[in-house]
């Protein structure tokens, strides 16, 4: 309550406070028949009595009728709550406040929708409404936990760690590769800057500085267009150091998130566990496992090899051939034979892989299309195998590895999905499994043109020190110096040892990616002048946040975040502007055919 006029706020008031003269500001929460008010503000309610005697009539009728939301000033004397009356959930709930003089500060109009956590309400709405919808105690409370472990973060690192808080550049240019960078005109004819996705080129270039060790709250900006659960712009922990290996980096994260996490969500255990890229693909499907629960991908290729069933044979004379399964608890119980159609027509549609399904019966026989074809010991190796029991299925894809297993993968979170929603509970709401993915490839075939390489993750990754010789004989089988954090199967960092060799970095871009490195002189022209080995990482702050509170989606802990489309529909961003306004900037907009006729009508 420093530097302001209240006492107190409305969620301090005890039994301890009885008898004491308050001022209290707040909004409206709720009026009930001119006898009493809840007031609410950031950090609580409490219970405003209305006086009924004709002394304070202008107060009653003052408060009776303040419409809700409507912003008041209250002084009165706090008082128990008559016997009987004490309301255990609210922290308040054993006092209540006698007003003696009011004041409406400002009155609130009609609302779009009332502010209650329990009110569902149009995601539209709420981005239109933003300012409305940050007074729930959700949005409230996840903003705040938010600044408080950012808080924590800046003191392990800047005051425990001798970190130096840096800003970087907004306004860039473009940097090849990685995702499209939105573009801001200038007053030079023709020429842009773009927008940072990430300080990645300052940040190194602050090692060369001999900064030794950087950190940074940044604001990053991709132009991904509409993706699910992505925001045009969005906040990163980004930290780079100097003469560190990859075990430095990796034990630097797992202090920052011990020494920040908050206190109500338990403690989480390091070293964290770390496994291998291709260890996450054969086991999991992805590089971003969900380790909260088993199901993990089998290959049960040696089970099959001496089948005489045709795609099996077919699948395993591919030089990366394998036969791989999925086995789901208690499938036969909790999920109908609609759900099965559907996670084999999933695997159909967004990998181009059959899928079969092998059921074990109550008797211990299994029923599927398979099984005519398999002996009694093959039928036996492949249950003992898989470990099936009683009800579950057992979904088997056949084809190249990582098409399988990626398929495999996807259905392994659809099931999980199916499964919770029939009620298994399977993974732990509660629980937080943080894990390392390491030694990525360095570099990946292009989808448009799978003869031409790009970088995995952005072209100034190091290669694996066991493998830097074939950066220059077969750079497809490097493997790099990149790890992933990945918490319950959602990517929240990523990061890398980056190349310090000038001559390295130049053969990367120039000889493997095909790209002009006069782009990146400035930063190869750096590593000539004596650039320090170094290394770092960058934490998705908006993602670690919302996975922390359980948000369904991370605009929930963002204060004003843009739509699905990447619009800010409060401020209706992007907007038109004049030909006038882009004279400076030497450019003309060319309109589609359909919008010179909407503009014209």
């Amino acid at each position: 309550n420093s530097f302001v006029t209240r006492t107190n706020t409305c969620g301090e008031l005890r039994s301890a406070h009885v008898g004491q003269k308050v001022t209290l500001y707040g909004w409206v929460q709720y009026q009930r028949q001119g006898l009493f008010l809840v007031l609410r503000d950031f950090q609580g309610l409490t219970q405003v009595i209305i006086p009924q005697d004709e002394a304070h009539s202008h107060v009653k009728e003052l408060l009776s009728n303040a419409p809700v939301e409507s912003v008041v000033r209250v002084t009165g004397t706090v008082s128990p709550r008559p016997l009987g009356q004490e309301n255990p959930k609210m922290p308040t709930g054993e006092i209540e406040v006698k007003a003696e003089t009011a004041e409406i500060l400002n009155s609130c109009k009609k609302l779009p929708f009332e502010i209650k956590d329990f009110i569902k309400k149009s995601e539209a709405l709420r981005m239109q409404y933003r300012y409305l919808d940050l007074r729930s105690s959700r949005l409230q409370s996840n903003l705040r936990l938010r600044s408080h472990v950012v808080m924590r973060m800046r003191e392990y690192l800047c005051n425990l760690h001798g970190f130096v808080d840096v800003e970087t550049p907004t306004l860039f240019k473009r940097t090849p590769g990685g995702a499209r960078e939105f573009l801001v005109p200038s007053r030079e004819a023709g020429k842009f800057y773009s927008l940072p996705q990430s300080p990645q080129q300052f940040k190194q270039l602050l090692m060369v500085g001999g900064l030794d060790r950087y950190f940074q709250v940044a604001r990053c900006y991709r132009d991904e267009g509409s993706r699910p659960d992505r925001q045009p712009e969005f906040t990163q922990i980004d930290i780079e150091m100097s003469f560190v290996d990859q075990a430095g980096i990796q034990r630097l994260v797992e202090g920052l998130l011990q020494y920040s996490w908050p206190e109500e969500r338990g403690s989480i255990m390091t070293p964290f566990p770390s496994m291998t890229y291709e260890e996450a693909l054969a086991e999991y499907g992805t590089d971003k496992p969900d380790t909260r629960f088993g199901m993990k991908i089998m290959d049960i290729s040696d089970v099959l090899r001496g089948s005489n069933i045709h795609f099996v044979q077919s699948a395993l004379s591919y030089p990366h051939g394998s036969i791989r399964a999925i086995c789901i608890p208690q499938g036969v119980r909790y999920l109908t034979n609609k759900d099965l159609e559907s996670l084999k027509e999933s695997a159909k549609s967004q990998f181009n892989q059959e899928i079969m399904e092998i059921i074990q019966r109550p008797d211990g026989s299994l029923k599927s299309l398979l099984t005519k074809f398999l002996s009694e010991k093959e039928k036996s190796e492949l249950t003992q195998a898989l470990n099936m029991q009683e009800d579950d299925v057992v979904l088997l894809a056949a084809g190249e590895h990582k098409q399988v297993c990626s398929a495999l993968g996807a259905l392994r979170l659809l099931s999980a999905d199916l499964l919770e929603a029939a009620g298994l509970a399977l993974r732990d709401p509660t629980a937080f499994h943080f894990l390392w993915v390491v030694d990525f490839p360095l570099f990946l075939p292009k989808a448009e043109n799978p003869t031409e390489l790009e970088s995995a993750h952005h072209p100034f990754t190091a290669p694996h020190p066991s493998d830097a010789s074939l950066l220059y004989s077969d750079p497809t089988k490097v493997r790099s110096q990149h790890y992933d954090l990945v918490l319950n199967g959602n990517e929240v960092g990523g990061g890398s040892i980056r190349i310090h060799s000038a001559e390295q970095q130049r053969f990367v871009l120039e000889k493997v990616l095909k790209e002009d490195s006069e782009v990146l002189s400035h930063l190869i022209e750096a590593l000539e002048f004596g650039a320090p080995p170094h290394g770092g990482i960058a934490l998705g702050l908006d993602r670690l946040i919302s996975l922390i509170v359980d948000a369904p989606s991370i605009r929930d802990v963002i204060a004003f975040p843009k739509s699905f489309r990447g619009r800010d529909l409060m401020g209706n961003a992007p907007d038109y502007v004049t030909p006038e306004e882009l004279e400076p900037y030497h450019i003309q907009v060319s309109w589609p055919l359909e919008e010179k006729e909407a503009k014209k009508n």
